[in-house]
């Protein structure tokens, strides 16, 4: 009777039988929600965590060297190199100070007995792999943003695990206990926010943003801590008088797009809790890989300009290679043997993720001129990129308008070679012509 009332009901409203699944579906659901059956209705917003790893190269190091624990020490590039980079520091090194990026000699001189260790990308990305597959146990929506972050989409999985609350500390706790790591965890509407919330409060916490509070957290920060606003655009904002993120909200939109186009509409969104982006399933995440290119030379290569030429003729070719994957690396290795046969090599890991050649073979160089007598013959030169991420992983904090200026010209330069060479052959456009004519080479890739 009940049955025959809803299929009576249906037909009158919808007149014609095309409408009447839809409709039915909809009755249905309905239905089933009233009594507390198996459908579920869906929730006003998303839940989105950003997990952050605390010190993740440092952590992972004091894992490797527990006695690391009870010392100031980081880790960076070349630790013999004065002028070598801070890649991350353990939490008695935070107290002087010290900060990432900043030069070896520089840390040293907060901290003269800091201890420097160099990285070991290979556990980094092996630790980084078993976060990931914990916060995989909770939901297949896991996106990656660079090796010690990463977002989850966890809407559909609150009916089996909480609120978005229970499930950020029940990852802290696991993190903690079965790693040995400490994460801090944003819980929010969308992925702009979980990022801010897992910065609010570090180490070791959760901080929810939510519809209702996010104006009174949210709003006062600094307009630097918006996700992809980098110094340039602080300074572009600061002239327009806007300082907090809430000052960004509360701003003109067309005015912002008058002055940086879509980027600045993008910026008004964000500041609003407006960014709708998915959080990408883990699996479609590529397999990395290492890509790099060696050069042996007709004549040995004897001081600086004959190996700048090499340097720079392996780098764009690299580069190039990486660019047409998608890919950015974060270590940059190279290979040197000399006419006897004898092999060194060496490798350097980079503060942010690259895929310029410019970079690359300024890293190259670098190592060769810390590790190499520039007035020995060189047969063989080798540069290769490894520990590989989907660029649009990359994790460098860029201005979407003039904060990157001369990296944005330089990707935009590098790009174009990209496609003049596409139409018109690799060798329409060379860096170091005068190298394959003075010396030659035989080139052989490997990826």
């Amino acid at each position: 009777m009940c049955q025959n009332t809803l299929e009576i009901s249906l037909f009158d409203q919808v007149g014609n039988p095309s409408g009447l699944y839809d409709l039915l579906n909809a009755q249905v659901f309905s239905l089933f929600s009233e009594k507390g059956g198996f459908f579920m209705q869906q929730p006003s917003h998303r839940t989105i965590l950003h997990c952050d790893c605390n010190g993740f190269y440092a952590s992972v190091e004091c894992l490797l060297r527990p006695e690391l624990r009870n010392i100031p020490m980081a880790v960076c590039g070349d630790p013999e190199n004065r002028h070598g980079i801070i890649l991350a520091k353990n939490e008695l090194a935070k107290k002087y100070k010290i900060q990432t990026a900043e030069t070896i000699w520089q840390a040293r001189r907060k901290c003269p007995d800091l201890t420097l260790v160099p990285p070991h990308m290979e556990e980094y990305q092996k630790y980084s792999r078993l976060a990931n597959a914990i916060y995989q146990s909770y939901t297949d929506l896991v996106e990656s943003f660079g090796i010690d972050e990463s977002w989850l989409d966890v809407t559909g999985s609150l009916h089996l695990f909480g609120t978005g609350k229970q499930i950020a500390d029940t990852l802290r706790q696991r993190i903690r206990s079965e790693l040995g790591l400490t994460i801090s965890v944003g819980v929010s509407f969308n992925k702009i926010f979980a990022k801010l919330g897992s910065d609010y409060k570090k180490p070791d916490a959760t901080t929810v943003i939510s519809p209702e509070n996010f104006r009174d957290i949210v709003f006062p920060l600094p307009v630097s801590d918006l996700l992809f606003v980098g110094k340039s655009a602080v300074d572009s904002l600061a002239h327009m008088g806007i300082h907090t993120i809430g000052e960004l909200a509360a701003f003109d939109r067309n005015l912002l797009a008058k002055h940086f186009g879509k980027n600045g509409e993008i910026l008004f969104d964000y500041a609003n809790g407006l960014d709708n982006s998915p959080v990408r399933p883990y699996f479609e995440r590529p397999e990395a890989k290492s890509i790099g290119n060696h050069l042996t030379f007709r004549r040995n290569l004897v001081g600086i300009d004959d190996l700048k030429l090499g340097v720079f003729t392996l780098a764009d070719s690299v580069a190039a290679r990486l660019r047409k994957h998608g890919l950015k690396c974060y270590t940059v290795q190279v290979t040197i043997k000399n006419p006897s046969l004898k092999v060194i090599s060496r490798q350097q890991t980079l503060v942010s993720p690259t895929w310029l050649s410019k970079v690359i073979a300024s890293t190259a160089m670098d190592i060769i001129q810390a590790s190499w007598n520039l007035n020995a013959p060189v047969r063989m030169l080798s540069v290769t990129a490894t520990h590989l991420i989907p660029a649009s992983e990359a994790t460098e904090q860029l201005s979407l308008f003039s904060g990157g200026e001369q990296l944005e010209k330089q990707e935009h330069l590098e790009s174009t070679l990209d496609e003049i060479r596409r139409k018109f052959g690799h060798d329409a456009v060379s860096i170091a012509g005068a190298l394959h004519n003075d010396i030659g080479l035989r080139h052989s890739h490997r990826e």
